[in-house]
């Protein structure tokens, strides 16, 4: 028996689990609060995608005629029934040899999504044999899914389920009345599991935590279920959907299946809603809680206690979830973009909020952006390496807003100085202070990866979306990433208000570019959307659009708008996403841009080698006198020798730096050697940071002219080890 059962509900993602119970569930820890976590889309996928699960699909009486497609899977559902639960414990890690019957051939049925094979066997030669397995595997789960899609639930998804009911749903009607249907095909997998789970758990409080909209009908779904058969059982729902959709949440009706619906860091309200089932009416306090009164909905905020500080809340908890069972896939052959869907991560964060907080079309007025903390780097390396205790894995994904380069920066080097071995990657703004040696720095403690917005290439765009930055710093920023070994993933962005179609080629362009020149490794285009809570959607009048605000009675978000520009910017979606595509594979840079799109464009203003000019940039040969300065190499073998030349000799000294794939040696005066030696090893990452003016002083109180040394051939060869910051 636990407290609270903390529940995602279907459908998320199958890699990971989504980090938001095991952020609770750590907190609750650290009250003494019992509880239990389940990834129940995880459950459902595996219930469904098993030997029984596929009988029971294909037992399903389809009433319509099937397409071409949905008919072969029908005619060959023997062969899927028969691999499916091979299939799946090999994409859960646990039969890695069926790779090579997978990559042979004819052991998958094949349907339509094997079709893309035939423009994908170049980027195949560059994948192992692994990651090709994964990819065909893949394929094969997704024609299951399309057969599913037709045949049995139109609204299912692996990452959603019918997400149609939760976007902009201004008014409840629509889902109220799908939740008075039937239960689907899926509902039955979800409500038995959910059912188990309640018997064994027997809980006070459920909480659902709803990240997105197409958990939404989901989560309904199954407070529904509880309310009818454990009507003693509260139910309630918080995460990412509530906190930007629900601000003001106005019909009753949605009070028939949650009790309560809390809002924005959920530490403290879930903490008080425990507390408010015990104790007597008059002595409840609420923190950012609705509830329905009689017969109203009513807000209540009425706790005086602050929320919990960031390093009050304590390590997220693991525990619970089935971490071995989750399923690896790979959609795409290009190595950043699968980091999304292959691989188990532990998710973090280094800071609550964003830094910056000044993006136009980001939800900076909403507290899960504009209240911004930052955790100390210890305290983050500490939940480390209790994660890698819990959970066996030391691969981190950190889900900021936008991870501070000063504080990643300080975690880098407190990784080092414990000798972590964690691979690890998060969210970016392009800041100029991602120089190249502090590149070189996260990948030396375990960075493999970043994504970030370049959002709209053009920098009048970027100036009216105050993101901070130049296309010429980003482009400088992803080659200093990409040199040290580091991956780029871009999000890019299409329709913002008063954007043109030449800024629209353009931008294209640039993305070209930034390919060709292999300082970007993967991006998405999405079309710019207006919400709620971001400064377009607060003042729209500013940028040029007119909304189309209607009633609001349930969820509040996405708002439709006309742009004063009168320009159909949905036309450029299909050619934005296939020229992507082909970059993102290294092909297609040499098509005329005209060849992506089925109707006229203007040719691109931007000059072919923009990019490359741009990359053209000074680089700075004597750092700032503040900068800190770290030395990542080991202590180098030494050998002294005496030089000759003309009757005259010189102390000299040879340094070997043995490093690990190739060795570096320079020879020094003897004195200078010294110096040197001593000097190196206390710019150790875990000796007291030296600065810039401190190591010229230490050098000149011997020698002359510092900045000759430090630009001579023999300390140039050690700068990707003797970094800068």
């Amino acid at each position: 028996m636990k407290d609270i059962l903390l529940i995602t509900p279907p459908f998320t993602q199958l890699n990971t689990p989504y980090p938001a119970t095991a952020y609770l569930k750590g907190f609750l820890n650290t009250r003494n609060i019992t509880s239990f976590q389940m990834d129940l889309g995880l459950e459902v996928i595996l219930a469904l995608f098993s030997k029984k699960g596929l009988q029971q699909m294909f037992a399903v009486d389809v009433s319509h005629s099937l397409s071409e497609n949905a008919f072969r899977i029908q005619q060959l559902q023997e062969e899927y029934i028969q691999t499916i639960d091979v299939v799946i414990a090999f994409l859960q890690g646990k039969q890695p040899n069926l790779a090579r019957q997978i990559c042979a051939g004819q052991f998958l049925p094949e349907a339509s999504r094997f079709n893309q094979l035939d423009h994908l066997e170049e980027a195949f030669g560059a994948m192992g044999l692994q990651d090709k397995a994964k990819h065909l595997a893949t394929l094969y789960l997704e024609d299951i899914s399309d057969y599913i899609v037709e045949c049995v639930d139109e609204n299912f998804g692996f990452s959603r389920y019918a997400e149609r009911l939760g976007r902009s749903a201004n008014s409840f009607d629509e889902l109220h009345a799908s939740l008075q249907q039937f239960p689907t095909f899926i509902d039955d997998f979800t409500l038995a599991l959910l059912e188990k789970k309640l018997q064994e758990i027997q809980p006070k409080l459920v909480c659902f935590s709803v990240p997105f909209p197409g958990n939404l009908y989901s989560a309904f779904r199954c407070a529904h279920w509880i309310k009818s058969n454990y009507p003693n059982v509260k139910t309630a729902m918080g995460g990412g959907f509530p906190n930007t959709e629900l601000r003001e949440l106005k019909d009753p009706r949605v009070f028939d299946y949650f009790d309560f619906i809390t809002l924005d860091d959920g530490e403290l309200p879930v903490e008080l809603l425990h507390t408010n089932l015990e104790v007597p009416k008059e002595q409840q306090v609420w923190k950012r809680t609705y509830m329905k009164v009689d017969g109203q909905v009513v807000y209540k905020n009425d706790a005086i206690q602050p929320d919990y500080k960031q390093n009050q809340v304590g390590t997220p908890d693991y525990s619970d979830f089935l971490l071995q069972d989750y399923i690896s896939v790979i959609e795409m052959a290009n190595p950043m973009h699968s980091l999304w869907s292959d691989g188990r991560w532990n998710k973090l964060t280094m800071a609550h909020g964003c830094y910056w907080g000044k993006c136009t079309f980001c939800d900076i007025s909403l507290d899960y952006i504009k209240v911004y903390e930052p955790v100390h780097a210890k305290i983050i390396v500490d939940r480390m390496e209790t994660l890698i205790t819990q959970t066996g894995e030391s691969g981190f994904h950190f889900v900021d807003e936008a991870a501070p380069p000063a504080l990643m920066r300080e975690v880098a080097l407190e990784i080092i100085r414990r000798n972590l071995v964690v691979t690890w990657w998060t969210n970016i703004r392009f800041e100029k202070s991602f120089t190249l040696d502090l590149c070189l720095l996260l990948k030396a403690s375990g960075c493999i990866a970043v994504s970030g917005g370049l959002e709209v290439a053009s920098d009048r765009l970027l100036d009216l979306i105050q993101k901070g930055v130049t296309v010429a710093q980003v482009a400088r920023v992803t080659r200093n990433f990409t040199e040290s070994g580091i991956m780029v993933h871009a999000y890019l962005m299409y329709g913002y208000p008063t954007q043109t179609v030449q800024e629209t080629v353009d931008s294209l362009e640039m993305v070209r570019q930034l390919f060709e020149l292999g300082i970007l490794q993967s991006g998405f285009w999405h079309q710019f959307a207006m919400t709620a809570h971001s400064p377009v959607g607060l003042h729209p009048e500013d940028y040029g659009v007119i909304p189309e605000i209607p009633k609001i009675e349930f969820a509040h978000n996405d708002i439709q708008f006309v742009d004063q520009t009168g320009i159909d910017h949905g036309q450029f979606s299909f050619g934005l996403r296939k020229s992507l595509l082909n970059y993102m594979h290294g092909i297609g840079f040499d098509f005329d841009l005209q060849e992506w799109f089925d109707f006229k464009i203007p040719r691109t203003k931007i000059p072919a080698n923009y990019i490359e000019k741009c990359l053209e940039s000074e680089i700075e040969l004597i750092p700032k006198p503040n900068a800190k300065i770290v030395w990542l190499g080991n202590t180098p073998h030494i050998n002294y020798y005496t030089k000759s030349k003309k009757g005259n000799t010189w102390a000299m000294v040879q340094l070997a730096f043995f490093q690990k794939m190739d060795t570096v040696t320079i020879h020094l005066p003897e004195e200078e050697g010294k110096w040197l030696i001593k000097t190196l090893e206390e710019l150790k990452p875990n000796a007291p940071q030296k600065t810039f003016i401190i190591l010229q002083k230490s050098y000149e109180s011997s020698f002359e002219n510092f900045e000759l040394f430090w630009n001579s051939k023999s300390i140039q060869m050690l700068k990707n080890q003797l970094l800068v910051f």
